[in-house]
């Protein structure tokens, strides 16, 4: 067993206070583009399993206050994505119509976007962007979402980040325009400049 040391310790007097955490920095469309990443390798992912309801999943995603989560199999491999778009939109509808199934017999894997529907964007590359670039991407995707991907020791793709549209806004302290009202980057930056 290793040999531990006793650290030193001071008594506390006087006044003492807590330390404040600085505020948060002001992000724009010119910030680093990893400004705005959740980062997974800091923060733990929100995951759900492919073979529950979907009603268990939105429960999920309100207790705790996100609106997408990544689907994994039994496997803990990653299957695809659903949103709260998903689950409160059209989708279900759709499903009920097509398959005479109840709402509350929809499971996660009817109604998420698979795997093969979605794109990541490489860490290297997000190393280099601009929030801009990530708000501009999201757009032409039409996607609330992206991933950010790096290698592991063997070469596979792992999820280590998302980007969020509604996090973006939330930091950028501004609504984005969706696809159809903004076409330009120019449009977008304007917006929101003047939001500002």
């Amino acid at each position: 067993m290793p040999d531990y040391h006793i650290l030193p310790a001071q008594r506390l007097t006087g006044a003492v206070r807590i330390v404040r955490p600085a505020p948060p920095r002001s992000v724009t469309l010119e910030s680093p583009a990893s400004d705005v990443m959740t980062d997974l390798r800091h923060a733990h992912a929100a995951i759900f399993d492919s073979r529950a309801s979907m009603e268990a999943a939105n429960e999920y995603m309100k207790q705790r206050g996100v609106r997408s989560l990544l689907v994994l199999n039994q496997d803990e491999i990653l299957t695809g994505i659903i949103t709260a778009t998903d689950v409160l939109g059209e989708k279900p509808l759709r499903f009920i119509q097509e398959r005479r199934v109840k709402h509350s017999e929809i499971l996660v894997s009817d109604i998420m976007t698979p795997l093969d529907r979605l794109e990541g964007i490489p860490l290297e590359v997000v190393r280099r962007a601009k929030v801009g670039d990530i708000v501009a991407s999201l757009l032409d995707t039409g996607r609330q979402h992206t991933l950010v991907l790096e290698d592991d020791v063997e070469g596979n793709p792992v999820v280590c980040g998302i980007f969020s549209l509604t996090q973006i806004e939330k930091q950028l302290g501004a609504s984005i325009p969706s696809i159809e009202i903004a076409r330009t980057f120019t449009e977008i930056e304007a917006t929101l400049t003047a939001g500002a």
